[in-house]
């Protein structure tokens, strides 16, 4: 198969689809692979590192989109990139298309082939979201606790605390991989910390790791409320797999919280559980709205491009190479999880929460397979 990569062009987004030696791993069994000029510069991989690995570098994205039956992505694609697409071209990507209603229109219009890393699914969860979602947590903490201090707009206050004052305090919407990520570094900075979750069994889970550095509550609404009055930063970490996050705090319980508290809202990208939230960038990643200052930057691993560009491509290019060597549609025949990864499909919505999203037809894959 014939497999491109272009250089990312959300703004401040620094990760590249594939690595030097991502590149190789298709080399070496027979595929060609097409890289954009400097699509990796930024996360440390230089065009001659590509060469190398035996790629054909593209001086333009419309010659990679040329050349490729499979487009290999970080992000999103943008509506510069629209007009790139052909019938049947394979994009595989992070597509979060529940929150994008005009991504998702593109893509049927145009009959592409949308595979998402963020409903690859196996027995263990979302292999391609998960380290994402670790990097996210990990952040959300960091953002939170920078924007806290006065000179960004805070209340002036340190998580960690010092002797004979208060530490502050941090309340995780969701006891996922990006909320026990989140708990990790908040408890770890010496914050007071609640998390909430819906399940049980989780808060087991979480009770057993962290014991008494932290408490775990039932995600009720008298409890979202209470952690709201009582928290200097509020982390938003829940997901519904390929749907649009659930949204758990509105816009008038913002009066409950403290003037200059934090929300850092890493459901963004599909969404967000803050009704107040709306996405931002790297460089103007917050905004203050009833006193209250919001980070909603929707790509933030690709701040840590490096770290993030390995974590992302370990966990891809198994997927990628079985699309590549069987084709899409004898892949979905032997792996579920790409089955459950593919979002679109020759102009249909195959997806279902995709579908609930905008209320537009849901086809189920199988049955277009069986035709194809």
């Amino acid at each position: 198969m014939k497999v491109g990569c272009v250089k990312e062009i959300k703004k401040h987004e620094y990760r590249v689809g594939l690595t030097p030696s991502d590149v190789k791993s298709y080399i070496t069994r027979g595929h060609e692979v097409a890289i954009q000029t400097n699509a990796g510069t930024q996360a440390g991989f230089s065009d001659d590192l590509y060469i190398e690995a035996g790629a054909k570098i593209c001086n333009t994205p419309e010659e990679v989109f040329q050349l490729s039956e499979m487009i290999i992505k970080v992000k999103e694609p943008l509506p510069e990139e629209y007009d790139l697409f052909r019938e049947d071209q394979i994009l595989y990507t992070y597509l979060h298309l529940a929150a994008n209603r005009e991504l998702t229109e593109e893509l049927l219009k145009r009959k592409v082939k949308g595979v998402a890393y963020e409903t690859i699914e196996n027995e263990e969860g979302l292999p391609c979201l998960k380290p994402m979602s670790e990097i996210a947590g990990r952040l959300s903490v960091q953002e939170g606790a920078k924007y806290l201090e006065k000179t960004f707009g805070g209340r002036g206050v340190l998580l960690g605390g010092v002797p004979g004052v208060a530490r502050g305090k941090v309340g995780i919407l969701g006891g996922g991989v990006v909320g026990t990520n989140a708990c990790k570094i908040a408890s770890g900075m010496g914050a007071d910390v609640t998390i909430l979750d819906v399940s049980a069994s989780r808060l087991a889970y979480l009770d057993d790791i962290f014991g008494s550095r932290i408490t775990t509550l039932y995600s009720t609404d008298a409890n979202i409320e209470k952690v709201l009055q009582e928290c200097d930063v509020i982390i938003g970490a829940v997901l519904l797999a390929g749907a649009k996050a659930p949204v758990l705090v509105r816009r008038d319980q913002l009066k409950l919280m403290k003037p200059g508290s934090v929300i850092v809202d890493v459901a963004v990208d599909q969404g967000g559980c803050i009704e107040t939230i709306h996405p931002t960038t790297h460089d103007d990643p917050v905004y203050v709205i009833d006193d209250i200052v919001h980070y909603g930057v929707a790509n933030m691993p690709g701040a840590v491009a490096l770290s993030s560009t390995l974590a992302l491509t370990s966990t891809t290019l198994p997927y990628g190479l079985m699309i590549a060597e069987m084709g899409l549609e004898e892949a979905c025949q032997h792996s579920q999880e790409i089955y459950k990864g593919v979002n679109t499909y020759k102009g249909n919505c195959v997806y279902e929460n995709v579908a609930k999203a905008f209320d537009i037809n849901y086809t189920p894959l199988n049955t277009l397979l069986r035709k194809s």
